[in-house]
C-alpha cells in the first residue's frame, strides 16, 4: 500500500510539473510576441461587411437592459448591422427584452426578439437558431453581462481581411474588479488567462479558444465546422477545435478589451467554475484523439499538439492537485517507517519549481495589465489566489471527472448582479440558490484534514509540507465559510 500511495504522489506531481512548464513555455512565447510589431490590417469603412450580434439571453432580470443599451450604442453602418437577442427567459425578463427592443425598434435600429418554441441545447441551441436566420457574414457574441465599447466592431472586423480568419476574440474586462477581494483574484486568475495563455498559443501557432463572448465568428467558418453543438458545457471551446482542425485560423486581440461583470459570491463562482472546468474535461474526452490525425494545420508540430493535450486537460491540474494534496498527508508518516521512500517525497522539490514558474507566469500577466504598484499587487494577491485556488480544487476536480467519465448535466447559468465597484445590490436575487452543497461539507471537512497534517509535522519532526498543508487547510476553510456566508452578507 505504501509503494502505491508513493507511487500516486509521484504522478501527481510529475503533471502538476508538466502543466507548469508548460505555463512557462507560453510566457517565453508571449514574451516574444511582445517583442514583435505587428500593424493591424485596415479595412476601408466602404468594404465593411454586415453583422450579426447575438445576445443570448436565459433569465437575466438585473443585466439585460444594460446590455442592450450598450449594443444599441455600437458605432456601425445601420444598413449593415443586425442585433438579435436570442430569448429563452421564463420570467419577467422576457417583458423587459420586449419593451427594450421596441424602444430601439422606433430609433431605426434593426433589433429582433427572438424566442424559440423550445429551449433545446440551452446557449449552443440559442445561438443556433439564430444563425439559420442570421443576415450577416460575421457573428459578434456577447454574454449578459458584457458591456462592448461602441467602436468594439471597428476595432475588430478589419482583423478579417484574411480569408482564412475564422474568429477573433478579445480580452475580457472587469467592471467590478475592485468590488471585492473574491472578484479581484478572479480577475487576477482571468487576467492570466487573457494574457499569457491567449496571447502564447496564438504566437506559438498552437490551438487557441473563442471564450463564448467578447469575440467575432466568420459565419462560413461556423457553418464548416459544423455549427454549434450542445454535447459539452462549454460549448466554445468545442467549436474551436472543430474550426481549427479544418484549417481556420484564429485572431487574439489582447488590446481590445471587452468590460464584463464578475461574479461577487461563491456559490456563483462555484457555479461558473463547475461549468468551465467540466466542459473542457467533454471537450478533452471528444477531440483528444482527433488533435494527433493528421490534418492541414500549421498546428500539427508535437510541441503545438503537447500544447493542445494541456489545453483540453487545464482543467484536471484540480484533479491532480487535490489528490496529490491527499496523497501528502500519509507521506509524511510513510516516509519516517520507510525510510527508502525517501527519494519519493524528495520529489516534491517539484511543487517549488511548479510555483515559481507559475509565480513567472501571472507576474507578467500582472506587469501587463497592472498600471501603477505592480509589485505590491502581485504580493498582495499571488499568494491568495493560490489558496483560493487550492480551496477550490474539491469543487472543480468533482467536475473534471465527470467531465472525463462522461456524466452529463444541464447548463448551470451564472447568476448576475449589476454591479460595479462601488454599488450594487445582490441580496435580493431571485436566481441565486441557498441550498448548501454536499460538496461544501466536504471541504470543512478536508481544512480539518490539512489541519491534521500540519500537526502531524511536529510529531514527525518534518516541515517540508508545512507550508503547502497549511495553504491547503486556509483554501478549503476559506471557501466553504464563503459558500456558507453568502447569503447574508456582501
Amino acid at each position: 500500500m505504501e509503494i502505491l500511495i508513493a507511487i500516486g504522489y509521484l504522478l501527481c506531481l510529475l503533471f502538476i510539473f508538466l502543466f507548469s512548464l508548460g505555463q512557462l513555455h507560453l510566457t517565453w512565447h508571449y514574451l516574444r510576441r511582445l517583442k514583435e510589431k505587428k500593424t493591424g490590417p485596415v479595412m476601408a469603412l466602404g468594404e465593411w461587411p454586415a453583422v450579426t450580434i447575438q445576445l443570448p439571453i436565459y433569465n437575466e432580470l438585473y443585466v439585460v437592459e444594460r446590455l442592450i443599451d450598450a449594443v444599441a450604442k455600437i458605432d456601425y453602418a445601420q444598413d449593415k448591422l443586425e442585433i438579435q437577442v436570442l430569448d429563452d427567459s421564463t420570467d419577467e425578463t422576457v417583458a423587459l427584452i420586449a419593451n427594450k427592443v421596441n424602444q430601439y425598434q422606433k430609433q431605426g435600429i434593426n433589433i429582433q426578439h427572438i424566442r424559440r418554441p423550445e429551449r433545446k441545447g440551452f446557449k449552443a441551441g440559442a445561438l443556433a437558431y439564430g444563425l439559420e436566420i442570421a443576415q450577416g457574414a460575421f457573428i459578434a457574441i456577447f454574454d449578459a453581462d458584457f458591456l462592448p465599447a461602441p467602436d468594439f466592431l471597428k476595432k475588430t472586423i478589419p482583423h478579417f481581411s484574411h480569408e482564412k480568419v475564422g474568429v477573433v476574440q478579445t480580452r475580457w474586462g472587469h467592471v467590478n474588479k475592485d468590488y471585492s477581494l473574491l472578484t479581484r483574484l478572479q480577475a487576477f486568475g482571468l487576467d492570466g488567462h487573457f494574457t499569457i495563455e491567449q496571447g502564447g498559443r496564438s504566437h506559438a501557432g498552437s490551438f487557441i479558444n473563442f471564450n463564448g463572448t467578447g469575440g467575432i465568428w466568420r459565419k462560413t467558418c461556423i457553418l464548416d465546422a459544423g455549427g454549434w453543438s450542445d454535447d459539452t458545457l462549454t460549448e466554445d471551446l468545442d467549436l474551436s477545435y472543430r474550426a481549427q482542425m479544418k484549417g481556420w485560423e484564429f485572431t487574439y486581440l489582447e488590446e481590445v478589451e471587452a468590460p464584463a461583470e464578475l461574479p461577487i459570491l461563491m456559490p456563483a463562482i462555484k457555479s461558473q467554475q463547475f461549468r468551465w472546468n467540466k466542459g473542457a474535461a467533454e471537450c478533452a474526452r471528444k477531440h483528444l484523439l482527433h488533435i494527433f490525425q493528421e490534418n492541414p494545420l500549421r498546428k500539427t508540430g508535437w510541441v503545438n499538439r503537447m500544447h493542445a493535450v494541456m489545453h483540453l486537460f487545464n482543467s484536471s491540474v484540480f484533479l491532480f492537485l487535490l489528490l496529490g494534496a491527499i496523497l501528502s498527508v500519509p507521506m509524511l508518516f510513510i516516509k519516517q517507517q520507510h525510510p527508502y521512500l525517501n527519494t519519493f517525497f524528495k520529489l516534491g522539490a517539484v511543487f517549488v519549481i511548479g510555483f515559481f514558474s507559475i509565480g513567472i507566469f501571472y507576474w507578467i500577466a500582472t506587469s501587463r495589465i497592472i498600471k501603477e504598484r505592480k509589485l505590491w499587487y502581485f504580493v498582495r494577491h499571488y499568494p491568495l489566489f493560490l489558496i483560493i485556488t487550492m480551496g477550490l480544487s474539491l469543487h472543480n476536480a468533482w467536475a473534471v471527472a465527470e467531465g472525463l467519465l462522461g456524466f452529463k448535466s444541464p447548463f448551470l447559468r451564472t447568476p448576475k448582479f449589476n454591479v460595479n465597484n462601488v454599488q450594487g445590490e445582490w441580496k435580493k436575487n431571485v436566481y441565486l440558490n441557498y441550498k448548501v452543497s454536499p460538496i461544501t461539507w466536504l471541504e470543512l471537512l478536508l481544512a480539518l484534514y490539512f489541519i491534521f497534517g500540519m500537526v502531524s509535522a511536529f510529531f514527525v519532526a518534518d516541515y517540508g509540507m508545512l507550508l503547502f498543508h497549511s495553504m491547503l487547510a486556509i483554501g478549503f476553510a476559506a471557501v466553504a465559510i464563503y459558500s456558507f456566508i453568502a447569503p447574508k452578507h456582501a
